[in-house]
């Protein structure tokens, strides 16, 4: 009898502490315990000067890797399907073109060599750029085709087999429905306006900085580094950026120099024209290739319907490694861009993990690499999904956080493209939060084409970067404006993002409840995001939906 009793006893005290966890463990009681303690302990370790700005391929970023994947393990998270991994390996090509490298330009009157850094920097490299036989120049204008705004710099040229040259930017504008106003379109990319050039014959590209770039130290800081590419899509034409003040050798007997250029943008009459110069290049280079890796794990979605659909959350860990040195420091950590983004990455994936009832939908975090090399981690996942794309519904990716706790403001960077911003006017209402435009500051910076949102968006896959916006219960908009103006002028992809600047703990908490509220929100409700009418990605999403990719 004794013993019957103490058994009774036992099962009454497991049942009372399953029913304690399993109330510690609701949404609201999960949403509640996101730890800033936790998201500052994983950025201290990720941004510290021991894992040497985390470059792609380099010792940090493996170590950055292992510490995501053993963070993945912690928490519990599914591996990839058909893997006994969190890792999804990518072979990458890195190429440096060294100083004796040599580029020549030839007119009538004489030839001029012009030197690797001091003229030129190589948008892509390696041994596929080489160039043994002078061909000839011609100025493209801008180097834009768009036919659903009637323009095309193309037009009264041939460049099959010749060099183009164009400014960077694209025609004034400020009628939304020519080249959207005061907003950067597709056609400002630089890499749109290479993949125009190769796609009308041109052998290669020289791109002269206009708008871009304050000065040629800016270039250097984004230029003098490794190039790295996916293996399988090496560069096998010549793509470079040209120095403002070494564009006299271009125009020479052109009858044009680069202020009329200027003036004809200005005055929205730009033409394109054959040049009187002829180029050719013999690079040299160091090479090498490595693999690198996505960090992926997943969730299961608690509905047997849905949970064969997905909703993937992002944010890249690596960032510039080591590079110029500045006032001695040559550690680019990367604190805020974007070691803090994996922490919360990290904190979310915890947070999801632990729920008792999960979402309806799965949810794949995605921790990518080469971001800063050109989305490549995000890119080769869109090649190489480990789930089907028409299958994911959503991808929201973190890159930056909140520097003040109290933030009132929202800006969701993507939210003219797809029925997200929806999801989250839910959410912001339930917080009292305001959704707010991106800064007339910022709008040039073209902050949707700068991260690995582009890429799935690419893919077909709705997607959003939800950012901290000017308003706050505790500050005035200049003051936080003034902030983030002072963030991307001193510290930004500089060696002074690092631990040193002040970070508030709670603002990445509470920026981090309210992504676990919208995300579960995506994850769980039966609608699904679409593309709006008129979105460039529609018909990304309508093709993998066909080919069932």
């Amino acid at each position: 009898m004794k013993k019957t009793i103490q058994i009774i006893l036992v099962v009454i005290v497991v049942y009372n502490q399953n029913i304690i966890a399993q109330k510690a463990n609701t949404f609201y009681s999960i949403r509640d315990s996101i730890s800033p303690k936790r998201i500052i302990d994983h950025l201290v370790f990720l941004a510290s000067d021991s894992l040497e700005g985390r470059g792609v391929g380099s010792k940090g970023g493996s170590i950055a890797a292992n510490y995501i994947s053993d963070k993945f393990n912690q928490y519990s998270l599914d591996k990839i399907p058909n893997h006994n991994s969190y890792f999804q390996n990518i072979p990458m090509h890195g190429s440096f073109p060294l100083v004796t490298s040599e580029l020549s330009l030839a007119s009538d009157i004489d030839t001029v060599i012009i030197n690797l850094g001091q003229d030129y920097f190589l948008y892509r490299c390696g041994q596929q750029t080489f160039i043994p036989d002078y061909l000839p120049i011609v100025f493209v204008g801008y180097g834009i085709v768009a036919p659903e705004f009637d323009y095309n710099d193309y037009q009264s040229v041939d460049v099959e087999g010749k060099i183009v040259v164009y400014i960077d930017g694209e025609p004034a504008s400020e009628d939304e429905d020519y080249f959207d106003g005061f907003t950067p379109t597709v056609y400002s990319y630089s890499e749109s306006k290479r993949r125009i050039a190769i796609g009308r014959g041109a052998a290669g590209t020289i791109q002269i900085p206009i708008n871009q770039y304050e000065d040629w130290n800016e270039i250097i800081k984004d230029f003098n580094s490794e190039d790295v590419t996916l293996a399988y899509s090496v560069s096998s034409n010549l793509s470079l950026i040209l120095n403002k003040i070494s564009t006299e050798n271009i125009f020479n007997n052109s009858g044009y120099t680069l202020e009329d250029i200027i003036l004809m943008g200005k005055q929205n009459r730009m033409k394109s024209f054959p040049l009187k110069t002829k180029l050719k290049f013999k690079g040299v280079f160091k090479e090498r290739d490595f693999i690198a890796q996505n960090v992926i794990g997943m969730v299961k979605g608690s509905d047997p319907l849905q949970n064969d659909s997905y909703l993937i959350i992002s944010a890249h860990y690596d960032h510039l490694g080591i590079g110029t040195s500045v006032n001695g420091d040559s550690i680019y950590n990367g604190a805020f861009d974007n070691a803090i983004g994996v922490s919360v990455l990290l904190e979310l994936a915890k947070s999801f993990s632990n729920l008792n009832v999960k979402p309806k939908r799965s949810i794949i975090f995605v921790a990518t690499t080469g971001e800063e090399k050109g989305l490549l981690g995000s890119s080769y996942y869109i090649d190489n999904p480990v789930v089907p794309l028409y299958k994911t519904v959503a991808n929201v990716n973190v890159d930056g956080i909140a520097l003040f706790k109290d933030f009132k403001g929202l800006v969701p960077v993507g939210s003219q493209y797809s029925t997200l911003d929806v999801f989250l006017k839910q959410t912001t209402e339930n917080y009292g939060l305001k959704i707010e435009e991106i800064p007339s500051q910022f709008r040039s910076f073209d902050a949707f084409n700068k991260s690995d949102q582009l890429a799935f968006a690419i893919g077909g896959i709705p997607s959003i970067l939800v950012l901290e916006g000017l308003s706050n219960k505790s500050k005035t908009k200049d003051e936080v404006l003034t902030c983030f103006i002072d963030y991307y002028l001193n510290r930004y992809h500089s060696p002074f993002d690092d631990l040193s600047q002040i970070i508030e703990p709670q603002a990445s908490a509470n920026h981090a409840k309210v992504l676990f509220d919208y995300c579960f929100r995506l994850a769980d409700q039966i609608e699904v995001p679409e593309w709006k009418s008129g979105s460039p990605f529609i018909n990304a999403r309508l093709r993998s939906i066909a080919e069932k990719k």
